[in-house]
């Protein structure tokens, strides 16, 4: 409207009859009207009172005078959709068809080659790339390694080439290239610790700190089961003390697992005091404690530690405060890995209680009483 008043301010300026502006933007009608206005409008305004008009407004379907002169005739109506200028090799969105029918649609047009497994399905070359996008950055899987990534897969699809192909996709993926840390170790001789026997006999514990607040939480208390790699991720409302330290592992370890044999964790508080040491000592739970400044000595909960940073940093990358959310996914994500550096049964996953020593004591009592005559 201020363009065109301009533009005929010739003919407009001094009229001692007022002019009428049609439009069909209604909040126009109280552009003189209005009282609080930015600095952009407050010039407009003292522009405005040059002139005698009165602002109508009009519904855009009956002002279609105006509104086909602000129309381009250079350029002819078509039907079809335009195309993208992006490659749909980039293009990262949610798709609404289901894969498996659009893949035996496809099959259609390229049947599987002589070689399939009988019990994969073959994804045609169209596809693989949504393929292998879906498996990689879903939700269950946690944009995992490309070993990982091949084994899952695996597990439903075939085609040729699917080794180079994975390999290749998981190298290129941005996320991934953001959000993973190098894993090089450091030089030098590492001692190992004992190796355990059984199903969370021997835990590893740790806290992630400096986080953003997610509903209220800050830390994550990180333990996982030296033998079967299974973890367990509790958010907490804050750094805990020594007895709060002591309450959520039972009620999120012990209470489900059984008494482990073992703890190792770094010497902070919670770990040093005379309250975390007389609970270990109660439950017949020997406490060791890394070297100082070492974090490689508990090398096991370090790198799953990493692995949450990891998955956290690719799901709520922007959205800092939801991590909390995404945790019990990042928690079955690492449940379901399948650790390459040995083979885990799926009896690994059940664990054998331990049995503390009085009760071990109680027990022997009994059975002697019992072969007594």
């Amino acid at each position: 409207m201020k363009a065109a008043i301009e533009e005929w301010r010739h003919w407009l300026e001094g009229s001692t009859h007022p002019f009428q502006v049609i439009t069909d933007h209604k909040n126009l009608e109280y552009i003189k009207s209005a009282k609080r206005l930015n600095p952009h409008q407050a010039h407009w305004s003292l522009f405005f009172t040059r002139f005698q008009f009165t602002v109508t407004y009009r519904p855009g379907s009956k002002n279609s005078k105006a509104d086909a002169l602000s129309r381009r005739h250079d350029r002819p109506l078509t039907d079809h959709q335009p195309e993208s200028i992006l490659p749909p090799s980039i293009i990262i969105a949610p798709d609404t068809l289901d894969l498996m029918d659009e893949i035996q649609r496809e099959q259609r047009n390229e049947p599987a080659p002589q070689g399939c497994p009988a019990n994969k399905q073959y994804v045609p070359s169209r596809l693989r790339l949504r393929v292998m996008q879906w498996v990689h950055t879903s939700l269950c899987s946690g944009h995992p390694g490309i070993s990982h990534t091949l084994h899952l897969t695996q597990n439903s699809f075939w085609w040729p080439a699917m080794v180079k192909d994975v390999t290749n996709y998981v190298k290129s993926c941005f996320v991934c290239a953001q959000s993973k840390t190098p894993k090089e170790l450091p030089s030098g001789l590492l001692q190992p610790l004992p190796i355990p026997q059984r199903p969370w006999s021997h835990l590893s514990v740790d806290f992630v700190t400096d986080l953003p607040p997610s509903d209220g939480f800050t830390p994550i208390l990180v333990i996982i089961d030296c033998f079967s790699k299974a973890c367990r991720l509790i958010p907490l409302k804050g750094l805990p003390t020594a007895m709060d330290t002591a309450q959520a592992m039972f009620h999120n370890v012990f209470r489900i697992y059984g008494i482990p044999e073992d703890i190792v964790s770094e010497r902070g508080t919670q770990f040093t005091s005379q309250v975390w040491k007389a609970f270990c000592k109660q439950l017949d739970i020997n406490v060791s404690l890394t070297s100082g400044y070492h974090p490689q000595s508990n090398g096991q909960v370090e790198r799953l530690n990493q692995e949450i940073g990891r998955y956290l940093r690719s799901y709520c990358g922007r959205e800092q405060h939801r991590w909390s959310e995404f945790l019990p996914w990042a928690e079955y994500a690492q449940k379901a890995f399948i650790h390459w550096s040995y083979t885990v049964p799926m009896r690994a996953r059940i664990p054998t209680p331990h049995v503390p020593v009085v009760w071990r004591t109680i027990t022997s009592t009994c059975c002697r009483r019992l072969d007594s005559p």
